[in-house]
């Protein structure tokens, strides 16, 4: 019987988890590392940030459904990976494995930015917990009457999609509120122009986007480096393309909200000190085509905290996004390549790595479409509609509904590519 462990259990590991236990049945061991003893649906933090959503509605608790299928839950923090000798430590618990998924999800590095994050100035949408921290935030800065908002991404961010999803959330709320007359939104990125996405931009992404902060009379700076978040301003140093700084702005601001950079969690991270090549500067693993350490080739992992880099060179840093179908790509290609392992055959399962993304803006969406995700691309496709809008949210019912009945199901794959009219990419 082997011993496959998962370390993580959010829009990648839970599903993974799940898949190995359908795929590889009842002779095998799947179990679950967890940090949070509840799933979280991560993409639905912007509504929760504005009271649209409840914590309840996009999250559950883990153990019940875990156990209901056979997989076994340790709640708790892995601080160290025994590569060698094929154990995780959690705690003082030792956890043997036969092949280990990390699906950990990044580390947020606020620190990188003096004042960032909700220990500082600003308000953060990158866990369920900040989520929620941000909207009683929001109803106080709004019951207060409002004033100027910066929204935007820092120099490192790689997971640009939220911020303009944040950006167009707000701008609908306040209206519905009748505020938002008195309530300016700046857009602060590290992107050298709207739309770049971390992808060197997707269809005429640029295009839509400016046009669509115009429509919402949001103002943007790009090629912009955040070097400090006050309690009412942000500072703002701007680059020419060659990274050198050409204007200093002070942007007012009594509601912040800028995605951090993201590292390699603490457990990840420290396996350089093992071998230097499992993982990348920053953190993140380094992987082969099948989702394998490039290391040791019964480790593998998937989502937020793999090694990608970036698509093109730009002025400030810009890390490369993860998207919802190519973390959905990767967890069945680790799947299938751990079952391959078992039965004693080598790996077979690529991932696509294509980026689809769908962004909702309150009232409206965009879709983009990357395949392949680096240029030049067989396809390379942008759409705002209101589809998108319910697109987005079908996703949303569709995956807690399949995380709760404990259903891997590909819900990009049989659901949203359907929607968006682009089943081909399933081939």
């Amino acid at each position: 019987m082997a011993q496959i462990v998962v370390i993580g259990a959010s829009t990648g590991g839970l599903p993974c988890a799940y898949d190995l236990k359908k795929t590889l049945g009842k002779n095998h061991q799947v179990t679950v590392i967890s940090n949070n003893p509840n799933f979280n649906f991560i993409p639905s933090n912007p509504w929760l940030a504005v009271g649209w959503r409840s914590q309840e509605d996009i999250s559950f608790e883990l153990a019940p459904r875990l156990k209901r299928k056979g997989i076994e839950l340790i709640i708790g923090e892995a601080t160290e990976i025994k590569p060698d000798e094929n154990q995780v430590i959690v705690g003082e618990q030792v956890v043997d494995y036969d092949y280990l998924v990390l699906a950990t999800g990044p580390k947020l590095a606020f620190d990188e930015v003096a004042g960032l994050g909700p220990d500082g100035f600003s308000v953060s949408i990158c866990t369920t917990e900040h989520a929620e921290i941000a909207h009683q935030q929001w109803e106080i800065f709004c019951n207060n009457g409002g004033g100027p908002i910066v929204v935007g991404a820092v120099a490192g961010a790689s997971c640009f999609g939220p911020a303009y999803e944040f950006a167009a959330i707000m701008d609908t709320d306040l209206k519905k509120r009748s505020i938002r007359d008195k309530c300016p939104i700046t857009f602060v990125t590290a992107e050298p122009y709207l739309g770049h996405l971390g992808l060197g931009g997707v269809g005429d992404s640029k295009g839509l986007l400016e046009s669509e902060f115009r429509h919402r009379h949001i103002k943007w700076i790009t090629n912009a480096k955040v070097a400090e978040v006050g309690e009412n301003m942000v500072l703002v140093e701007q680059v020419n393309d060659s990274g050198e700084t050409v204007k200093t702005l002070e942007v007012p601001s009594l509601h912040t909200m800028l995605l951090p950079a993201f590292k390699g969690v603490d457990v990840v991270a420290n396996l350089a000190n093992i071998n230097a090549e499992y993982v990348n500067p920053r953190g993140f693993v380094q992987v082969n085509e099948f989702q394998q350490s490039v290391v040791k080739n019964n480790i593998f992992a998937i989502g937020v905290n793999i090694a990608i880099p970036p698509v093109e060179t730009t002025p400030i840093p810009c890390g490369t996004p993860k998207t919802g179908y190519m973390i959905e790509s990767m967890a069945a290609a680790a799947v299938g390549n751990i079952a391959d392992m078992i039965a004693g055959k080598s790996p077979s399962h690529i991932p696509t790595w294509n980026a689809v993304c769908i962004a909702d803006f309150g009232d409206t969406g965009a879709a983009f479409v990357a395949v392949p995700q680096i240029p030049p691309r067989n396809v390379t496709w942008s759409k705002k509609s209101k589809m998108m809008h319910l697109a987005k949210i079908a996703f949303e019912k569709f995956f807690i509904r399949n995380m709760k009945n404990g259903n891997p199901e590909p819900v990009y794959q049989k659901y949203i590519l359907k929607m968006l009219g682009i089943e081909r990419l399933k081939k």
